[in-house]
């Protein structure tokens, strides 16, 4: 368990183009990582990437972190996960669903939020496993209803598993009860007990975290930083396990000067501790003992997230990706 389960994620690099995946696949892949992940909001397609990064790193195991659930119904996902594991059939496809947030599914996408987001995950986790069984489906429920679908994709034992992205309570038991994973994200290492105790409360999924860190000095990235956790802070789910977390009273001030209406402020409500515990910005040293404390927290693997702050954004990522499996 650990290090040797460890990941990274293309989610903080897709700026850098698509190619970056591949490359970094590649590196991934060369220094002994288990898995290469990426996100999907407006950037690259998740699946198309993750064929290509496998197709050049056909080592890994391929996951999805996360796909906003409103936007694919279960069987088009099933669909997705089913060739990407038929095109690779010794890796584990990891298929990491989310209820991700107003601003990605409304704003972005133009398709509604929702609402009763517990109920939601767990008719669409209960749909999708039954889609990826290759059998007949039959399905009457809330959100969906479906009649005689049948996964026209052939695959030998190997299926692709389940990872949910959850934060709070309710999900993170729902989490443990319902799928093969859960995907933690923007936690210090501090608050990893009680998220595991959530889950464990629910299950025995395997437990992954995304790891915020970056080879770079910290005046490169501090600016950055703020803004990426203030981006989130703003959102309420995150903002409750933010408070959970220990960071109550930035929350506080960040809400407040944002409903003012002074963004800037908001943003500099962003404390160096709330930095310091989450977007951690160091040598390769720090990187590597950032990434130990996730796993001696309780985390069955780690996913790192790299942060490509320093002057040359392409070289800050490969020496992050390189130092956080290096210790």
């Amino acid at each position: 368990m650990g290090m040797d389960r460890a990941g990274v994620t293309f989610a903080s690099l897709m700026s850098l183009g698509p190619d970056m995946a591949v490359s970094t696949a590649r590196l991934a892949d060369e220094l002994g990582y288990r898995s290469f992940w990426t996100a999907e909001t407006t950037g690259p397609e998740a699946f198309s990437l993750l064929a290509a990064a496998g197709a050049a790193a056909p080592g890994l195991d391929l996951g999805t972190g996360v796909l906003a659930l409103q936007l694919r119904t279960p069987m088009v996902v099933a669909m997705a996960g089913a060739t990407l594991q038929a095109l690779h059939p010794d890796s584990d496809i990891l298929l990491g669903v989310g209820i991700s947030s107003p601003v990605v599914t409304e704003r972005w996408h133009g398709v509604p939020y929702g609402d009763r987001p517990l109920a939601r995950v767990r008719e669409y986790v209960t749909l999708l496993r039954a889609c990826l069984s290759g059998e007949r489906v039959d399905f009457a429920g809330d959100f969906y209803q479906v009649k005689g679908f049948r996964l026209g994709v052939r695959l030998g034992e190997r299926r692709p598993k389940i990872v949910i992205g959850a934060l709070n309570p309710g999900m993170l038991r729902l989490a443990g009860e319902l799928a093969d994973g859960v995907l933690l994200n923007y936690l210090p290492a501090s608050h990893v007990p009680w998220s595991v105790e959530r889950v464990r409360e629910g299950g025995d999924a395997t437990v992954y975290a995304y790891v915020h860190a970056g080879v770079c000095a910290r005046e490169e990235g501090e600016a950055l930083a703020r803004r990426d956790l203030w981006s989130y802070a703003v959102v309420p789910s995150y903002a409750r396990n933010f408070e959970r977390a220990g960071f109550a009273d930035e929350v506080a001030e960040i809400t407040e000067r944002q409903a003012a209406g002074d963004r800037d402020g908001a943003i500099g409500a962003v404390s160096d501790r709330m930095v310091d515990a989450i977007d951690v910005m160091g040598d390769a040293a720090t990187v590597a003992a950032t990434t130990r404390a996730y796993t001696d927290a309780g985390v069955d693997a780690p996913v790192l997230m790299p942060l490509p702050w320093g002057a040359d954004r392409r070289a800050s990522a490969e020496a992050t990706v390189r130092a956080a499996i290096a210790g």
